[in-house]
This record gives structure tokens, sequence and C-alpha cells, in this order.
């Protein structure tokens, strides 16, 4: 679909795909920051349980929070850094989940954050390739 109107970015396809990776981008920077901020106690608890060392919990969280950060920078190419640094944490957090032997309910939240960084990543390819 975006490859379709990757020609004209006036069209209101353009427009509705852009709003929607808006909202993605939105949706990831509350919900890092509600999981980094608010609910940091059980962050703790959880890197506490699987064994990792306190100074592993803080870089993933410096590491977070700097790519949700970057998916906000008008440059696509920092966007993509972002999106990619997220999804990359996110396979690790899934990849952990499963090791761990922890219930779906437990990590769908990484799921779906790693979907949501996928697709800000590959519309954000999208994006560089019309500007180019």
């Amino acid at each position: 679909m975006y490859d379709d109107i990757a020609m004209d970015i006036s069209t209101p396809q353009y427009d509705k795909v852009e709003t929607f990776v808006q909202i993605l981008k939105i949706i990831a920077t509350v919900s890092v920051f509600f999981v980094w901020f608010v609910r940091y106690e059980n962050i703790r608890k959880e890197f506490k349980e699987y064994g990792l060392p306190n100074w592993v919990r803080d870089l993933v969280g410096i590491l977070k929070i700097s790519f949700i950060v970057m998916l906000h920078s008008g440059m696509e190419r920092v966007v993509m850094i972002g999106a990619l640094g997220i999804l990359t944490l996110m396979a690790g957090a899934v990849a952990t989940h499963v090791r761990m032997k922890n219930n779906f309910r437990r990590y769908i939240a990484s799921v779906a954050m790693l979907a949501i960084s996928g697709l800000i990543l590959y519309f954000s390819i999208q994006q560089l390739s019309v500007s180019a």
C-alpha cells in the first residue's frame, strides 16, 4: 500500500499513513515512559527475577528512553535508528520471556512494542525512499 502512494506524497492515503505512524510513535512513547517511570518498581523486580544485574537494567532503560526520543526527530535516519534500537531491545525482551517460559500474558506488551517499532521502521524506510 505504502509503495503505491510513494510517488505522490500529496495523496490522502499518504496523510493517513503519516497520521498512523505518528499515533504509533505516541503509543510507543507513552508506553515506555509509563513502564520505565510510573511502574519502575515492577521493572526492578522483573530484572532481578531474571537474574540480570542492575547495570543491564539501567543500560536498557537509558537505551529505550533514548531510542524513543529519537522516534520524534525530524530526520528520518534518526527515526530509523530509534525504531531499530527499540526493535532490537524488544526482540531481546521477547526472547528472554520465552527462555524463562513465561506465560504469554507477561510479554504481550513486548510483542506489541516489537510490532509497533517494526512498523515505524518500515514506514521510515519507505519515507526515505520517497524523499530520495
